[in-house]
């Protein structure tokens, strides 16, 4: 694309005459009014100014549905895990978090040195919003500055590094990974040297775990889809021995591993058995066979002598004697899913995370509770209470959760029957509405969580449920291109169709309401922009009369008063999400990779600047801003999670 005003594809014309500003969008002119008040000083070549606050990442959920191994307890008392592309330390004891923000992309492994310091995070290959490769590679950063101290393997791993760890005597100078080529390269690196030692082919299956020995340094054992080897590292070269199951039933899986005391090493398979295999040899010297009902998806080797294991489908925490004896178990509630990982805390205290997204914090005796709590399928809903600090989430796992910003914990969930896509509050905050993916969608009472009543209009996505800022109406905004209208009574309890707008040629993506009620904005998804009468649910088609509207809120991605937000020869998907600040200083949006953007609201010059943050992984659906503005809010497509921004 050329540059403004000149060349045949102008990005952005400027009428004087009729103030307005035209954009194109894959080549769809998108031709928006500018108000009367800003018209005569307006120009393209005004320097957008930047915005006077920033966002700092406040707070983050944890990715446990496909990762293992990935929460450990820190001598500083925070536990160190990941989500997406942020590494997170939680210090428990003071609800706070500390983020390290190195990599670009997601984060698949985490270990941690003897040292218990420093910390080494492998992620996957990404590309970046120009097509550009962002190869997979291994991060060794300090937990307690959180500055990067090494990078590995720029060029080296293939499709992504899925395991790393340390070695545990020696002083941990060595470090292996496992990349996700179809050989699943071992490879062992001298890390303070960034340099290669030794790579080997590992296995054309999946390889789940790699570790060092904790006495024996030439010691490595890696474990995956119907394998376990013992390498050794002897004189730069790996060498490897098959484990015999002999008499035992081969598992598919080999799912964790850990050691003993006495330099024994366990582990646990799909099969739900533990198998013990004695120091340095490659056979099984004691058995437990049917120890879980299903996987044995974690094993925790306590300082007591005694084992922590976890399971898959029966959700049982077992604690095992040094004979093997059956201690203890607890079962960990439906809601928080299987066992993925546990790690030993202080004292008696275990933390658990799960494969619904959850971190778990307790003890055999006294059970288990929430700590970090997730969606664990693609997030779109989205909506911040009018006068509190909560706000609500939902998504395809068909849950709907109430959350308070301040205590980072839902207040209340909700399971509803279909895959969730919009929300948004009643003014009074007493009931919130929630649009699911097949037409329904339904009125829930903020305080007891009870349904109020439940529609259906249409049989397609509701990509916007909205009420007007008097609370008067409810629009439902549907994939059919049509918005439906309500009025509403009894404070959003008792709502009644008033009728539908039709006059889009394409989905409904976005509305607005005027500060007046009087009348709202809807988006589509051919970039149009119209708007409509609620009263009589007409198209107002003299677009003339709404130039100098003051609307209630700026969700919708295309106007006047958002274009900056757009970049150059950009698709009109490329951004998913847009809201103002409700002082109306601040524009954030939401993009297809991985980026959240502040920038000045009205964001109206070409191509505006902004500050970017990175955090979640490939696309970002929603943004929306607390009540108060203290904080703003977004969440993630692929990686499900929901992030609190601090706006300081």
């Amino acid at each position: 694309m050329s540059s403004f005003g000149a060349g045949k594809t102008k990005e952005v014309i400027f009428s004087v005459e009729d103030g307005s500003v035209k954009m194109f969008l894959r080549g769809r002119p998108v031709l928006m009014l500018i108000p009367d008040d800003l018209a005569p000083t307006y120009s393209l070549d005004t320097r957008s100014e930047l915005p006077p606050c920033r966002f700092k990442l406040d707070w983050y959920g944890y990715r446990g549905r496909d990762c293992r191994a990935n929460l450990h307890l820190l001598p500083t008392g925070e536990i160190v895990y990941f989500v997406a592309s942020v590494a997170v330390l939680y210090s428990v004891e003071e609800q706070r978090q500390r983020h390290y923000l190195g990599h670009n992309d997601d984060i698949k492994c985490l270990a941690v040195h003897p040292d218990m310091v420093t910390i080494a995070t492998g992620q996957v290959a990404g590309t970046t919003k120009e097509g550009k490769l962002l190869p997979p590679h291994v991060r060794i950063w300090d937990s307690v500055s959180l500055s990067t101290l090494h990078v590995l393997g720029l060029g080296v791993f293939d499709r992504a590094v899925c395991c790393v760890g340390f070695s545990k005597s020696n002083g941990g100078s060595l470090l292996c990974a496992v990349d996700e080529s179809n050989d699943h390269m071992l490879s062992v690196w001298d890390w303070a040297k960034e340099a290669k030692v030794v790579d080997s082919k590992c296995s054309n299956e999946a390889v789940l775990v790699a570790t060092f020995h904790p006495t024996d340094p030439s010691l490595l054992i890696t474990c995956g889809k119907s394998h376990v080897y013992f390498w050794t590292l002897e004189g730069g070269s790996l060498s490897k021995r098959q484990g015999l199951f002999e008499k035992h039933e081969k598992p598919k899986y080999v799912l964790c591993v850990t050691f003993l005391e006495g330099g024994d090493v366990v582990t646990g398979d799909s099969g739900g058995n533990l198998y013990v295999w004695g120091k340095g040899g490659n056979r099984i010297t004691q058995a437990v066979l049917g120890a879980h009902d299903g996987g044995v998806f974690g094993l925790c080797a306590l300082r007591d002598g005694t084992l922590v294991s976890g399971g898959g489908r029966d959700r049982r925490l077992v604690l095992w004697g040094s004979d093997y004896s059956k201690l203890q178990e607890v079962e960990v509630p439906e809601d928080f899913g299987p066992v993925r990982t546990v790690a030993e805390g202080r004292g008696d205290t275990l933390y658990v995370g799960t494969t619904r997204n959850s971190i778990l914090q307790g003890s055999l005796h006294t059970g288990f509770s929430l700590l970090v709590q997730g969606h664990v399928e693609e997030l779109w809903g989205l909506a911040t209470h009018p006068t509190r600090a909560q706000f609500v989430t939902c998504g395809q796992d068909k849950l709907v959760h109430l959350w308070s910003s301040e205590s980072h914990q839902p207040l209340w969930s909700r399971l509803i029957e279909d895959p969730a896509r919009s929300a948004g509050f009643h003014p009074s905050g007493s009931v919130l509405a929630v649009g699911t993916v097949t037409g329904r969608w339904l009125l829930l009472d903020t305080e007891t969580h009870d349904l109020v009543a439940i529609h259906t209009d249409g049989n397609e996505q509701i990509s916007v449920v909205s009420f007007s800022p008097d609370g008067a109406y409810l629009a439902v905004g549907s994939h059919d291109n049509l918005v439906y209208v309500y009025t509403v009574d009894q404070g959003g309890r008792k709502v009644s169709r008033l009728g539908k707008c039709s006059g889009h040629s394409s989905f409904i993506t976005h509305l607005d309401w005027a500060q007046d009620s009087s009348c709202f904005v809807t988006n589509s998804g051919d970039y149009e922009i119209l708007y409509w009468d609620p009263a009589t649910c007409r198209q107002i088609t003299n677009a003339d009369t709404m130039r100098n509207v003051e609307w209630d809120t700026a969700t919708c991605v295309l106007g006047f008063g958002v274009f900056g937000i757009w970049s150059e020869g950009a698709d009109g998907t490329d951004i998913n999400a847009v809201a103002r600040s409700h002082d109306g200083k601040l524009l954030a949006s939401a993009d297809d990779f991985g980026k959240v953007h502040l920038f000045s609201y009205p964001c109206c010059q070409p191509r505006a600047l902004g500050h970017k943050y990175g955090g979640h992984s490939s696309h970002v659906t929603n943004v929306a801003f607390l009540w108060d503005d203290s904080v703003a809010l977004t969440t993630g497509g692929k990686d499900t999670s929901v992030l609190q921004w601090r706006v300081v």
